[in-house]
């Protein structure tokens, strides 16, 4: 898909919805040149007037006004995870490309008509999270591509709180089906660990809740409470094709612990990550031998909310595929979807669909001079090869001098790390 390029040369962008997460994409364009921000749109008409007039945007009548609207390139899907599916669908049938919060879809099935409907129209799908392309996780890609670590082996990944009711002023909805912390907090985990060592292939799972209702603490629905329909403390052993195994958990149910948000632990070293449901934050390496940990050098760009938008609409100007993409966020949920059945069912789980690992994203960001593409020219196909080049010509980004010298005697099968990623599958273009 080619996106049309408007005098201003620019993205001509429709929101569709405008709750809370809206503003961070109303404003998508202060952080990413490329986009415009054309209109916006929402079932309730007095909120998206209010939206406008904050954000100075022209407001549609309805969406499929939105819709109709030649200057829009690509809908930012914000509707309730319910809707995702119908209101992509839409999108896609009017020709424009889509974005969407996560999740993709509530099923395998309207996540694979999505896609095909996508296809079959010419255009890109992208979704939520895209934190995973902020400098804190493609550090993290970088020290594991230039094998700082060795053989990725193990790795543990963990979200846990004593639950959205104590800032939310409406959390009812994160406690009915197709929510709960797996399916809302596990995505940013899941597509983090997915963008750094690939598909999952297995899972098991088990799962509880804590409470029958929450007790609201915000809002003006403070002091009453919301039933609980969904487990609220999941955890889950991921199997990578790779065959690298990760512990996960996910918890609204944890008033304080003392875990890392991920690791990743390799045949010659570990590397401790930031939270992945967000853009900054420092990514710790400690290689064999060494008696403390240290900061891993990588890139330094502007990011936020919206940078997977941005990789997209660039994407499709340049005839690329976004990183963010559908593919990515329809394999990330048959992984959350895959936990649940085994903890429903008490077996391990295949996961059917795969992905590519994403291309890294270059020192500079996403940006028109550089590129959607720039990330030192790898693609999605030598991406899945990534850690057996010499570390010498990147050795910049390790934490020190020494961190070339150890990934040098890493052995070589640390391209299983990527293994499998990144053939494309007539099942990945179709559904």
């Amino acid at each position: 898909m080619t996106a049309a390029r408007h005098p201003s040369g620019t993205t001509g962008v429709g929101v569709v919805g405008c709750g809370r997460i809206s503003p961070a994409y109303l404003t998508a364009p202060e952080r990413f040149p490329g986009l415009r921000i054309v209109a916006c749109a929402d079932v309730d008409p007095a909120r998206a007037a209010a939206r406008g007039e904050q954000f100075s945007v022209p407001v549609s009548p309805d969406v499929d006004s939105l819709l109709a609207r030649p200057d829009v390139d690509v809908i930012v899907n914000l509707t309730p995870p319910a809707r995702h599916a119908e209101v992509s669908m839409a999108a896609i049938r009017a020709g424009k490309s889509v974005y969407a919060e996560k999740p993709l879809a509530t099923d395998r099935e309207e996540a694979a008509s999505v896609l095909r409907l996508a296809r079959q129209a010419g255009v890109e799908v992208g979704c939520s999270p895209d934190t995973f392309l902020g400098p804190p996780l493609q550090t993290a890609r970088r020290m594991l591509d230039q094998n700082a670590i060795g053989r990725p082996v193990g790795a543990v990944a963990c979200f846990t709180s004593a639950g959205p009711e104590l800032r939310h002023p409406d959390p009812g909805f994160l406690y009915e089906q197709g929510a709960g912390p797996l399916l809302d907090m596990g995505p940013y985990y899941v597509t983090a660990l997915v963008s750094l060592l690939g598909p999952v292939v297995r899972v098991s799972g088990a799962a509880t809740s804590g409470q029958d209702r929450r007790l609201v603490m915000a809002g003006p629905a403070r002091g009453s409470t919301v039933p609980v329909s969904v487990p609220t403390h999941v955890t889950a052993n991921l199997e990578f094709a790779n065959g690298v195994v990760c512990s996960l958990i996910t918890s609204f149910d944890v008033w304080a612990a003392r875990l890392p948000r991920i690791e990743i632990y390799g045949t010659e070293g570990s590397l401790s990550l930031p939270d992945p449901d967000g853009y900054e934050g420092r990514v710790l390496l400690r290689q064999a031998g060494w008696t403390q940990w240290r900061e891993a050098e990588g890139p330094r760009f502007p990011a936020g909310r919206g940078i997977g938008l941005a990789d997209l609409a660039l994407a499709a100007r340049l005839g690329d595929r976004p990183r963010a993409d559908g593919r990515l966020a329809r394999h990330v949920l048959d992984v959350l979807l895959s936990v649940l059945e085994s903890a429903e069912h008490g077996t391990h789980q295949d996961v059917a669909s795969t992905c590519p690992r994403p291309r890294p994203v270059g020192p500079t960001g996403i940006t028109e001079s550089t590129g959607s593409t720039a990330s030192t020219g790898a693609t999605e196909s030598t991406a899945s090869a990534a850690g057996t080049g010499s570390t010498g010509s990147t050795g910049s980004t390790g934490a020190t001098e020494s961190t070339a010298s150890a990934a040098g005697t890493a052995s070589t099968a640390s391209t299983a790390s990527t293994a499998s990623t990144g053939e494309e599958t007539e099942d990945d273009r179709d559904a």
